[in-house]
């Protein structure tokens, strides 16, 4: 496991994370600010790069185009005060490892640490194919890292969403990622799904295509049909019989939590939708 250089000594967030990282056995340093961790990355190898939450994601990227003319295999984990959907292409296109502003979930960031600390083959693991405020589309490795990265991504480019309603989107976006990942490729790192989130007026939108046929509503057993508030942790137990990943059945749960989840045909794409305003009610044909 590779060394991790926080930046912004003086920050509760970074000792936050730091002492999360520190519990979990992880190596770390502090540099009070970018020059300090220049001068710490020429001085030893660092894997992992956290930055301070008080500079911006611009300063963040070029401070990381730095950060690469000594390490060039150095990973960094963004953390701003605030981020617009061009800065997060931005840092998509930079290679980026992952992206946070407030409110920080400083175990989420040290979990991603840490996972960052622990792995090699990570830099191809998202790809941007086309990308513009209002429209991004990526390819993505079939990994749960991957998975994890691209939820740090897509939380920033819908910052604009009121709480609640985001919190409900992610959550549904997570488990969609997950089940395309497992059942539409085993969780085959060579596989590759491709994700689009559009930005409307009215809605937020993802589009989830995966390489196999995931999404399969017949492939939840009758017991995932139950409803929850009876037992909340029968479809657990029985996942984990099944040899399955805990948490899942995520295509019940993303059903509860969006307003539209639409699938293809085939049963191997879907489309996310949740309403930032309410929808254009349908007029009859004439």
């Amino acid at each position: 496991m590779s060394r991790v250089l926080v930046i912004g000594s003086d920050s509760p967030v970074t000792h936050d994370v730091g002492n999360a990282l520190s519990s979990a056995g992880v190596l770390l340093e502090y540099a009070a600010g970018p020059a300090g961790a220049l001068q710490k990355l020429r001085m030893r190898s660092f894997g992992v790069v956290i930055t301070s939450p008080g500079t911006a994601v611009e300063e963040d990227l070029a401070l990381l185009e730095e950060m690469r003319l000594i390490r060039p295999a150095v990973k960094c984990i963004v953390l701003a005060p605030m981020s617009t959907p061009k800065e997060v292409i931005a840092a998509l296109r930079a290679r980026v490892f992952a992206c946070f502003t407030p409110p920080f979930d400083t175990g989420t960031i040290a979990s991603l640490a840490r996972d960052a600390a622990s792995s090699s083959q990570w830099r191809d693991g998202i790809e941007v194919i086309t990308a513009r405020p209002g429209w991004v589309s990526i390819r993505a490795n079939c990994s749960i890292l991957t998975a994890e990265r691209l939820l740090s991504f897509a939380t920033e480019l819908s910052a604009h969403m009121p709480r609640n309603p985001r919190q409900e989107m992610m959550q549904a976006f997570h488990e969609i990622l997950l089940n395309a990942m497992e059942h539409g490729a085993a969780f085959n790192s060579e596989q590759v799904i491709e994700v689009t989130a559009v930005n409307t007026a009215r809605a937020f939108v993802f589009y989830v295509r995966d390489p196999g046929s995931g999404f399969r509503l017949d492939s939840i057993s009758d017991i995932t049909m139950l409803d929850p508030s009876s037992d909340p942790i029968v479809h657990i137990a029985k996942r984990d019989k099944d040899g399955l990943r805990p948490g899942g059945y995520g295509l019940l749960l993303a059903a509860g939590t969006v307003d539209e989840l639409i699938y293809s045909e085939v049963g191997n794409e879907v489309l996310l939708i949740k309403y930032l305003a309410p929808p254009i009610p349908d007029f009859p044909l004439k």
